[in-house]
Formats: structure tokens, C-alpha cells, sequence
């Protein structure tokens, strides 16, 4: 049976003795979130993308804001931009960057429709394919 929280501790092997550097870890189990006990409902709350249907308030608020304000959409695209153009998801923009350029090289989209697939900026795209003003 699973279980909502997991607590581990690190142990001496040899004599199974605790090792009593101060640290602990929590591991939280996110499938468990059909009880009523709070962190099932904070679980709820984690995997819920309807405002109305989540439990917690603070987070029922703070989900509205970035999804449903204009304010808050726009705060939340400035900071996927900055987050892209910072690298730190550079894996993704890297392999972002190697698709588009296969289908420039194919050459059966549009740069705009490729900016589409590959989700970079239309930009980028025009400059992957040397072509700054098209």
C-alpha cells in the first residue's frame, strides 16, 4: 500500500545504527490526492488547472492570477522568456534549435509555421535560416 509521506533517514549499514548528520529527507507521494487529510488536498491542489475546483485559497488566487489576468499572463510570459533566453532549459532550446533546422533544410514549411513546431521565437527562426528580413 502506498503511503502519503515517506521519511528517510540515513543508516549505518554495519549495526544498522542512525547516522546522525541532521539530515532528513520527505518524500511526498503526489498520486495520494483523493483524501480529505490537508495534504491530500494540497496534492489536489498541485495537479489542479481549474481555479474553482481547488481547495486552497492562496493558491486558487495565485492560479487565477497567472492564468486568467492579463497582468498575470504576461508576468508569467516574460519569465518563460527570460528563462529561455537565460539557457536554463538549454537541453530543450538546444534541441529546439536542431529541429527547426532540419525543417529549414527540408524546406516545406514556412519560418513561421517552423517558429510554430519548434516553439522558438520567429526570430530565431529567420536567423537560423539567414534570412533576418523575410
Amino acid at each position: 500500500m502506498a503511503e502519503p509521506i515517506y521519511h528517510v533517514d540515513r543508516v549505518i549499514r554495519e549495526g544498522n545504527v542512525q547516522f546522525n548528520d541532521g539530515e532528513h529527507i520527505i518524500y511526498v507521494n503526489g498520486s495520494i490526492r483523493t483524501d480529505d487529510s490537508a495534504l491530500g488536498k494540497l496534492m489536489n491542489d498541485f495537479y489542479s488547472t481549474d481555479a474553482d475546483k481547488m481547495n486552497y485559497k492562496e493558491l486558487s488566487e495565485k492560479v487565477r492570477h497567472y492564468k486568467e489576468s492579463e497582468e498575470g499572463v504576461k508576468t508569467m510570459c516574460e519569465i518563460w522568456e527570460e528563462i529561455r533566453n537565460e539557457g536554463l532549459i538549454e537541453g530543450k532550446m538546444e534541441a529546439s534549435i536542431e529541429n527547426a533546422k532540419s525543417m529549414i533544410k527540408l524546406g516545406k514549411l514556412s519560418l513561421e509555421e517552423i517558429a510554430v513546431c519548434s516553439g522558438l521565437s520567429i526570430e530565431k527562426v529567420r536567423e537560423l535560416a539567414g534570412n533576418k528580413s523575410a
